[in-house]
């Protein structure tokens, strides 16, 4: 696919998510008023507000996965084409984030009592590291990035008791044990 039709379609992608999430109420800013580069409290009503977060890990390990299963399944397939459909993945994971229903059920894991969903510039970002991730496994070897892929879990599991793995596990069932560990128990 030649690179201006990407980029226009991927601007298209960025348009649609900051619609869907802004017409599903999420503010386009933190309520707080300002916008910050990281927010590392795990329990600050800044998460998942701000550019980058320590979910900002998971969606670069979005973007490995991505890049991985789309180039599996579509090996013949142009990168702009498999990153217009990893941004479609994303997206739609991102709308779906922030809809009532998820929300909610987020609210019932130990770490995301307060969780109001992202603001629409959180999103967005999240995002733009889905697509920082899928360029690193474009260029990177598979072992390097299922390498990183591995470390990030266990660094940001070790930091704030969770991760995307856990995050996965809490949202189709949450563990009582997992719950109590991360509610510092």
């Amino acid at each position: 696919m030649v690179l201006k039709r990407v980029l226009i379609i991927g601007a298209g992608f960025f348009a649609l998510q900051t619609l869907v999430l802004y017409l599903l109420g999420q503010t386009f800013i933190c309520t707080c008023g300002y916008i910050k580069f990281w927010e590392g409290d795990i329990i600050s009503s800044e998460m998942s507000q701000q550019l980058f977060d320590w979910y900002t890990f998971s969606h670069i390990i979005h973007g490995f996965v991505f890049y991985g299963v789309l180039r599996l399944i579509f090996p013949r397939m142009s990168i702009g084409t498999r990153l217009l459909l990893a941004m479609g993945m994303e997206i739609g994971w991102e709308i779906a984030e922030n809809t009532p229903w998820v929300i909610q059920a987020y609210r019932q894991q130990a770490l995301a009592q307060g969780y109001v969903g992202d603001s629409i510039i959180n999103s967005l970002f999240d995002t733009v590291s889905m697509m920082f991730g899928f360029f690193l496994a474009r260029r990177l070897p598979v072992w390097v990035t299922v390498l990183l892929a591995v470390l990030f879990e266990v660094y940001v599991g070790w930091m704030i008791r969770d991760n995307l793995v856990l995050n996965v596990l809490n949202f189709i069932y949450p563990f009582d044990f997992i719950f109590r560990w991360q509610a510092g128990g």
